[in-house]
């Protein structure tokens, strides 16, 4: 006898205005992404024939292409985190290596990965946009994944203990817990996050988009390209219209995208929810009010669910269950070390023996010249970063308490946020020209202009997480100033601070291939640093050298993340972990 299930979803829906907005939504949506992906599939000769220029009729344009690469590498950012997040976070093998490889890939610049993987995306797809728009969407996609990565890992080493101890209760397997109860706890903390590293993608888009790596200059039509332009025309006015553009651009995937996230994620805080200051979407109100939609949603959950958990295979079972019984038979604890440790040793001898061998033409001196460069950056980094932490994170949290502000603040932070430091180069030229400064010092705070808005922004997301309970307890106990502080809103802090301090470290670094080499037209001013030695090599397109200063800067970065950062982060795990 055939057994049946019984869905509760019905299979006559109607249909209402709602229905009919959401859909106009949802097909502009698709119309978004083929136009952005149309061009793709022209030969790269149109590139030539049809050049950036500095017309305001193309913007329209050029912000859609730009808008599609970022959102493209958002989303690839988003699987990464969550793949390689719970890896780490779950494996105690896997973490030993993912975390120092994340250290060592954050610290890498834009423009060190293009050097080496613009070569491959154009030989993967020659003669084809293809090929340089993939490079694009790379480079981008290394601006934004790290500080998405890190904030999933935080969220994940950091669910309260009891709700561990529910879900192993209740019996949860990996995949249910993971789903019901690791996501949803990192959602506000990831969705804050993801539009910090939206915005981090916008700091880096010129250098994503005018693409120039020795021989190869490749100028993709997109705000980037067309800024590159701009600076090189000395065209003030056109570095306006793009800066307006953006402002634009930002305000409606904020509207569209980011603040339906921010109002949806709201339902996964921890404690008593917020009465009358949740966060509000309209493009969210008008999805709980569609009718088909949402029926045919739920109907797709529970085919989903009835596929999952009713129809597995009984040969699949039968397949886990060997393997679990040949896991058992060949799993002694000596064995997985040691095959473990054996590959990581092979992959870091062949490591180092090619590094050798591509670096063994560059003389000992200019081995210590670009270490004492990698020595004068440390400290402007490590400035720059302490003192933004100081400043940033009271603001985060007074902003993260209120509701109300965060609304208000949200699109005002993503634009700043977003603002390349290429659209201060004619000031800052200008001021150091003028005055006869020391770019050693004045281009400084170019450095920490798009990194500071990764603590500002995580600790809005820490104090928006903090269990409202917890504060009405405090205000009926009056407690109140450092008191306060200390015990309710650092605990529930801390975590995101660190993680702000630390991606936005990984990215003040990264921000030096931009802020020490300054360019307005003709003139140019370049600070002692190691940021101004990759990018001038980049441009020449010595890859041993480049080679030389991207390791330099890896070697600085996960030296203090091992010795600082990580230490501080377990510390603040242990000490301020809610439940």
């Amino acid at each position: 006898m055939q057994r049946r299930y019984a869905f509760p979803i019905a299979l006559r829906v109607g249909v209402n205005r709602w229905d009919l907005l959401a859909a106009a939504l949802a097909l502009g949506a698709v119309a978004f992404v083929v136009a952005a992906m149309q061009p793709m599939r022209a030969p790269l000769a149109a590139l030539e024939a049809a050049p950036v220029s500095l017309d305001i009729a193309n913007l329209p344009v050029y912000a859609l292409r730009t808008t599609f690469r970022m959102f493209a590498a958002l989303a690839l950012s988003l699987v990464f985190a969550l793949a390689v997040g719970t890896l780490a976070a779950r494996n105690l093998r896997a973490r030993a290596i993912v975390l120092p490889l994340l250290d060592v890939a954050q610290s890498v610049p834009v423009l060190g990965y293009l050097s080496f993987t613009v070569v491959v995306f154009l030989r993967l797809f020659p003669g084809s946009v293809l090929g340089a728009e993939l490079a694009a969407i790379f480079a981008i996609f290394t601006s934004q994944v790290w500080n998405v990565t890190f904030s999933f890992y935080q969220s994940l080493r950091t669910v309260p203990g009891e709700l561990q101890d529910a879900a192993r209760s209740m019996r949860m397997s990996a995949w249910q817990r993971f789903w019901h109860l690791d996501v949803p706890f990192a959602t506000p903390g990831l969705v804050w996050n993801l539009m910090v590293s939206m915005s981090g993608g916008w700091f880096f888009v010129v250098a994503s988009e005018a693409i120039s790596v020795g021989p190869w200059t490749i100028p993709l039509p997109g705000i980037g390209s067309y800024v590159a332009l701009a600076i090189a025309e000395r065209d003030l006015a056109a570095v306006g219209w793009a800066l307006a553009t953006m402002l634009v651009v930002i305000a409606l995937y904020d509207v569209f995208v980011f603040r339906p996230l921010v109002a949806w994620s709201d339902q996964f805080r921890l404690g008593a929810a917020r009465t009358g200051e949740a966060p509000r979407s309209w493009v969210l109100s008008v999805w709980r009010r569609t009718q088909a939609l949402r029926t045919l949603d739920a109907r797709a959950r529970a085919l989903l669910r009835h596929a999952t958990l009713h129809r597995a295979p009984v040969a699949a079972l039968a397949r886990r269950a060997r393997v679990r019984e040949l896991s058992r038979r060949f799993s002694a604890p000596w064995v997985g070390a040691l095959a473990w440790w054996t590959v990581l040793a092979a992959l870091a001898a062949a490591s180092i023996g090619y590094g050798w061998h591509f670096l063994a033409g560059i003389g000992v001196r200019e081995w210590l010249q670009v270490f004492l460069l990698g020595c004068a950056t440390l400290m402007r980094v490590i400035a720059l970063t302490l003192l933004a932490s100081l400043v940033w994170i009271p603001i985060g949290v007074a902003i993260g308490l209120r509701p109300r502000w965060t609304a208000r603040v949200q699109p005002l932070v993503q634009f700043l946020a977003a603002v390349p430091a290429n659209l201060f180069f004619p000031l800052a030229v200008f001021v150091i020209v003028r005055w006869q400064l020391d770019p050693d010092i004045w281009l400084s705070p170019l450095i920490v202009l798009g990194a500071q808005w990764y603590i500002l922004f995580n600790a809005i997301a820490g104090a928006s997480a903090i269990p409202q309970d917890l504060l009405e307890i405090a205000r009926s106990l009056h407690v109140r100033r450092w008191l306060r502080w200390r015990e309710v809103l650092l605990p529930g802090v801390a975590p995101y601070a660190v993680t702000g301090a630390l991606t936005a470290w990984g990215g003040a670094w990264n921000a030096t291939i931009v802020a020490e080499a300054v360019h307005w037209g003709d003139q140019r001013l370049l600070a002692h640093g190691l940021g101004a030695y990759i990018t001038v090599q980049t441009e020449a397109g010595d890859y041993a050298r480049i080679a030389l200063g991207v390791a330099t800067m890896a070697a600085f970065v996960v030296t203090f993340n091992r010795l600082l950062w990580r230490p501080l982060y377990d510390a603040m795990e242990r000490r301020f972990r809610l439940g």
